[in-house]
């Protein structure tokens, strides 16, 4: 399949040899991962890192750390400039879009935007800013209870940009839906993604269809085995699918292509030894 040109840039997300125990459980080991600007020439063009792995491989843990909520035992995680990563200086929305439903739409944007240290003003300005970007301003004095799914869902994505310009992690945003419902999530994500140039959603993800269709990258979550081939303690990161340099990645229609069908295979062959 024909590869569209791009190049990548400098470091957006660096986690380095990051481990985290649980009780007496190993739960991640010396996991290693790195998201760069991803440059498409002649276009504004963000990225979609899919994080995916089978229940119970540790994928939470691993978001929670990658959000700044809980710190690893050992290792790092750092944002562009070098900085730790630390709560609410990345954008997180979970399942189900949390929004305070006593406040209006612009209101919860506002509310974000104090709570990391901007002004009444400046809040509000940058509120007003990302509803027009994200296409549900004159929604701005309504309720949540008032809006749609899909309305929500925007409204859900902005109030995190307050806090984060360009890194967001969605905690399995295709769960609990059927086949439309995650096809209009996958093309919100896609269109929300290109319109910064270092926008980047971090998956995380159970749904291998989804994180085919919806990607540029994958990375798989698993524990290595041992001679006998039993597992040993501690996930990381097992394999990277770069869906960019196999032509699968920015494309309408994908799901249905041959090519996207043989990946899902492989992914769903490599699921039975994480």
């Amino acid at each position: 399949m024909t590869t569209f040109p791009f190049e990548y840039h400098e470091t957006l997300l660096k986690v380095d040899k990051v481990s985290k125990t649980l009780g007496d459980t190993l739960v991640l080991r010396d996991v290693d991962l790195e998201v760069k600007n991803l440059v498409r020439p002649g276009m504004t063009q963000g990225q979609v890192v899919a994080l995916l792995g089978p229940s119970g491989m540790g994928k939470t843990t691993l978001f929670r750390i990658l959000a700044g909520l809980d710190a690893p035992d050992s290792g790092s995680v750092t944002l562009e400039d070098g900085e730790p990563v630390r709560r609410g200086t990345v954008g997180v929305v979970a399942q189900n879009y949390p929004l305070f439903a006593h406040r209006t739409v612009l209101g919860n944007l506002v509310v974000a935007g104090k709570q990391i240290g901007l002004s009444g003003g400046e809040a509000m300005t940058k509120a007003t800013e990302l509803l027009e970007r994200f296409g549900v301003k004159e929604h701005g004095g309504k309720y949540p209870i008032q809006l749609s799914g899909g309305q929500r869902q925007r409204v859900a994505l902005a109030q995190q940009f307050m806090c984060s310009n360009d890194l967001l992690l969605m905690d399995e945003p295709f769960s609990g839906l059927d086949l439309l419902a995650s096809e209009r999530v996958i093309d919100f994500i896609m269109e929300m993604a290109a319109q910064d140039e270092k926008r980047t959603f971090v998956i995380v993800t159970h749904d291998i269809h989804a994180a085919v269709a919806v990607a540029d990258t994958i990375w798989l979550l698993g524990r290595d085995r041992d001679g006998s081939g039993n597992p040993t303690p501690g996930a990381r990161i097992q394999k990277t699918f770069n869906l960019a340099q196999m032509g699968l990645a920015w494309r309408k229609g994908i799901s249905e292509t041959k090519e996207s069908s043989d990946l899902r295979r492989e992914i769903r062959a490599e699921f039975t030894n994480l």
